[in-house]
C-alpha cells in the first residue's frame, strides 16, 4: 500500500513539475541561483534596472532586438545571437526572465528565445513583486557577464507571417487571437494604427493567463479560459497584438502550461497588418 501511494505522489509531483516547466518560483530559483549555467534577465525597462534589480540580474532591453520596420519585428537571426552572446547568454544556459509583473517584456524575450532555439528558458513567478514580498537581495549594480556564443537552432513552428495569417483568418481549423483589451479589439480605444481587429480574430486579453499576483494562473484555470474562448488544442493558434510583445505571455501559457501543439506568434502584428490590409470592427 505504501509502495502505491508513493507512486501515486510521485506520479503527482511530476504533473506538477511538468506543468511548471517553463515558470519558475522564487524558491525554486533560489535554489539553481549559484550555478554558473544560469542566467538571470531583467527584461524591465532600462530605467527600471539602472534604479533597482534582482541582484545578479542582467539586462536586455527587448527593444534592441527589432529592426526599425516594420515597427517590432525582429532583426535577423544572427543580429540577434550576436546581442545575446555579447550580453553573456548562451542557447545551453538556463535562462530565467522576470519583469516588473506584467509579462509583457518577459514573455516577449521567453517567445524570441525560444524562437531562436534557447533549450531552457523560464519565466520567474511574480516576477519584481514576488521577489519583493519574499525579501530578497536587490542592488543597483549593473551586471555583466563574460560574452559567450548563442547558437541558433531556428524553431520555424513559432512564428507567423502575414500570408499564414491571412489563411488561418479563413480556417475553421485555426484561430487568430488578439490579445489586446477588448476596447482595442473592438475599435473603442484611441490608437495611432486604424481602429480594429484582423478580421474573424476573436479576443483574449493577455493579462487574463496570470493572477493578479502576476503569477501564471493553474493549468485548470488556463483551460477552462482558453476553451471558453474556443482557443482548443485541436486548431493552430496564432497569437498578435499592436506589435505582439503581449502575445509572449499567452504563448507560453499555451506551450509550456497546456502543451497545445500548434501555436506561433504573428511578429509583423497589427503594424505589418494595417499598412496593407483592413480591420474589422
Amino acid at each position: 500500500m505504501k509502495k502505491i501511494l508513493l507512486l501515486v505522489f510521485v506520479c503527482f509531483l511530476g504533473i506538477q513539475m511538468t506543468f511548471a516547466q517553463d515558470v519558475i518560483s522564487v524558491k525554486e530559483f533560489l535554489k539553481i541561483k549559484g550555478n554558473d549555467n544560469v542566467v538571470l534577465v531583467s527584461t524591465r525597462k532600462a530605467t527600471d534596472y539602472a534604479k533597482v534589480h534582482i541582484d545578479g540580474a542582467i539586462h536586455v532591453n527587448h527593444k534592441d532586438l527589432y529592426k526599425a520596420e516594420p515597427k517590432s519585428t525582429l532583426k535577423s537571426t544572427a543580429e540577434i545571437a550576436k546581442i545575446l552572446g555579447a550580453k553573456g547568454i548562451s542557447n545551453t544556459n538556463t535562462i530565467v526572465l522576470y519583469d516588473n509583473g506584467s509579462g509583457k517584456y518577459s514573455g516577449r524575450v521567453y517567445w524570441i528565445l525560444k524562437y531562436l532555439g534557447a533549450k531552457d528558458v523560464k519565466i520567474l513567478d511574480g516576477h519584481m513583486k514576488a521577489w519583493r514580498m519574499a525579501r530578497k537581495p536587490v542592488t543597483k549594480n549593473p551586471v555583466k557577464r563574460k560574452a559567450t556564443t548563442f547558437n541558433v537552432a531556428l524553431n520555424k513552428a513559432a512564428i507567423a507571417d502575414i500570408v499564414q495569417v491571412k489563411k488561418a483568418s479563413n480556417s475553421s481549423a485555426a484561430v487568430v487571437v488578439d490579445v489586446r483589451s477588448a476596447d482595442e479589439y473592438k475599435g473603442i480605444k484611441e490608437s495611432k494604427l486604424p481602429k480594429g481587429h484582423i478580421p474573424n480574430a476573436i479576443n483574449l486579453e493577455f493579462k487574463k493567463v496570470m493572477t493578479s499576483k502576476s503569477k501564471l494562473k493553474s493549468k485548470e484555470e488556463l483551460q477552462a479560459l482558453f476553451n471558453a474562448a474556443g482557443i482548443t488544442k485541436d486548431k493552430e493558434v496564432i497569437l498578435y497584438c499592436e506589435s505582439s510583445v503581449r502575445a509572449g505571455v499567452v504563448y507560453m501559457a499555451l506551450k509550456s502550461a497546456l502543451a497545445y501543439p500548434k501555436v506561433k506568434v504573428y511578429d509583423g502584428a497589427l503594424f505589418e497588418w494595417t499598412a496593407t490590409e483592413t480591420v474589422q470592427k
